[in-house]
């Protein structure tokens, strides 16, 4: 990982690692919702490749009506190239993750889970339309794979071996 300064503009503007960390509090909290024993590590490194892709985003923000699984059936084209952006994004996933346990709003369960602070983020989702997209899908796509319960079924789903 490069220094702050020295990441090209569209670098730091794009994987903000507080922004980064707010679309994982996002999913981490929808996921909650469902099951309060946390998100599991393996399911954390999915949501930033998943939020921060436009057409990704924009898949799932239509079918968002409809189960991810179903989502994800429907549009195969979502798993060409996926394996390669989540491991592009591993470093801004793992900067945004410190990032959110370093303000005391993520922590890590004994079972390895993670687990957001209630009060670690206002719940009112704000910014341009762009970010609020970003940060709804991310609480869908918590929500879903809280859900879906095995990350080695939606690995296997996003074409990932696990």
């Amino acid at each position: 990982m490069k220094y702050w300064d020295k990441r090209p503009i569209e670098v730091r503007n794009l994987f903000n690692p507080a922004f980064c960390g707010l679309l994982l509090y996002r999913a981490t909290a929808g996921f909650q919702e469902l099951d309060a024993r946390g998100m599991p590590f393996s399911m954390s490194l999915l949501i930033l490749p998943l939020t921060l892709q436009r057409h990704s985003r924009e898949v799932i923000q239509r079918g968002n009506r409809n189960y991810l699984l179903r989502v994800m059936t429907d549009h195969p084209e979502l798993q060409v190239g996926f394996a390669q952006r989540c491991t592009e994004m591993l470093p801004f996933t793992f900067e945004a993750l410190g990032v959110l346990h370093s303000v005391g709003t993520l922590n890590v369960s004994d079972g390895g889970r993670l687990i957001v602070a209630p009060d670690g983020v206002r719940k009112t989702v704000s910014g341009t339309d762009e970010s609020k997209a970003a940060q709804r899908v991310a609480n869908f796509i918590g929500k879903e794979f809280a859900s879906i319960g095995h990350s080695s079924t939606i690995y296997t789903t996003l074409g990932i071996r696990p």
